[in-house]
């Protein structure tokens, strides 16, 4: 498209300005949303350069302000909404108060304290199981030992912890 066709679009663009809101409001149900499709797609003609000839100038300019609106609409899809962002404001605060955070405090350190009550193997089971995520199995190979019997120990473990929490907390 050379600089008087591209002028000649621009022109037509204004001439045919009222008929383009007209219409697209009609297509998009709002006024506004024509007004912002027509203005953003003037800022794209003016800075256009030269492309292919234009045989149909009116559609042409007619199909890019649908162009733009559609771009417009997706780009406002993936924005949230004022209600949206004021239900943000709403959200509950998870955080734990400073006696929450004391109280388990102390309990890790009492769960501390009863796990240094079990035998090393039996702990070693526990802390590989419970903190490291590891299988039964898993565990039976890195010590030697059999599957049933890290099952027994794991059973032990929190047998032990279970009945210390009770007797501590009484």
């Amino acid at each position: 498209m050379t600089d008087m066709a591209i002028a000649a679009l621009r022109r037509l663009f204004v001439e045919r300005y009222d008929d383009f809101k007209t219409r697209l409001t009609k297509r998009l149900g709002s006024a506004d949303l024509a007004g912002d499709a027509l203005h953003e797609t003037w800022l794209r003609l003016s800075h256009a350069e030269a492309a292919t000839v234009v045989r149909s100038p009116q559609s042409y300019l007619f199909r890019a302000v649908l162009n733009t609106a559609e771009d417009q609409r997706r780009s406002a899809s993936r924005h949230l909404s004022a209600v949206e962002i004021g239900s943000l404001f709403d959200l509950e605060d998870n955080t734990p108060s400073p006696a929450q955070e004391v109280e388990a405090r102390s309990d890790v350190q009492l769960l501390s304290h009863i796990l240094a009550e079990l035998p090393p193997r039996r702990r070693a089971i526990m802390l590989a199981s419970r903190l490291d995520g590891l299988k039964r199995e898993q565990i039976a190979a890195q010590l030697r030992v059999s599957v049933r019997l890290v099952t027994k120990e794991l059973r032990l473990a929190h047998e032990h912890c279970v009945a210390r929490f009770r007797e501590i907390s009484s």
